[in-house]
């Protein structure tokens, strides 16, 4: 007497979960490679700058920001860039790059305050001042230097980037994660894949 095949109500059920890990785990990978590009982008684009989002290195700006705070940058035309002074601290915070500028200029965008401003042939030119420092910085900052006006930030959460970045830890960690996601996922294939031969073999 032929025995026929069986199909376990169950099976269905295993492949329909292992789907659904599957297509979470795709997304999760996909959105933590093309969904913060994307979140970038639409920050340059809402926000009129190539650098809307940086982290803040240093305590030169202390007590208004400090070091590890998330800063939000908006592209502003130079000529709506409040001017202030070194005293009342009321001109705009401004990003901008000063690498070699002069000596101890740092490659990462600076993050200081208006204490003056002028119009020389054709060019805006900003002194600029960290409000911890006792002397303005050491040359006028020119408007094509100028990456946008602090508009916001998220106190500390950047010590997370620092953190990871000084120790070289960042680029290492995102891979393992992904290292880990993909195995999870061609594991949990491997389990189907020997599951259904051997109930193909019971039901012969």
């Amino acid at each position: 007497m032929e025995k026929t095949n069986k199909k376990d109500p169950s099976e269905d059920s295993r492949k329909q979960v292992t789907r659904k890990k599957v297509i979470v785990a795709v997304l999760l990978i996909s959105f933590a490679f093309f969904g913060s590009f994307m979140i970038y982008f639409i920050l340059q684009v809402s926000l009129n700058t190539q650098t809307p989002v940086v982290v803040v290195v240093s305590g030169s700006m202390r007590p208004t920001i400090n070091e590890g705070d998330i800063l939000f940058v908006q592209g502003r035309d130079p000529s709506l860039i409040q001017n202030g002074s070194a005293v009342e601290k009321d001109g705009d915070i401004i990003v901008f790059n000063a690498y070699g500028l002069w000596l101890s200029a740092p490659k990462d965008p600076i993050v200081h305050r208006v204490i003056g401003k002028w119009y020389e042939n054709g060019t805006w030119y900003f002194q600029t001042k960290g409000d911890a420092n006792s002397l303005p910085d050491p040359v006028p900052i020119t408007e094509d230097r100028v990456i946008g006006v602090v508009i916001g930030g998220i106190p500390f959460i950047g010590w997370i980037k620092i953190v990871l970045t000084d120790s070289g830890l960042l680029i290492p960690l995102l891979v393992i994660i992904s290292v880990l996601l993909i195995i999870s996922i061609a594991r949990d294939f491997l389990k189907e894949e020997k599951k259904e031969p051997e109930k193909e073999s019971n039901f012969k």
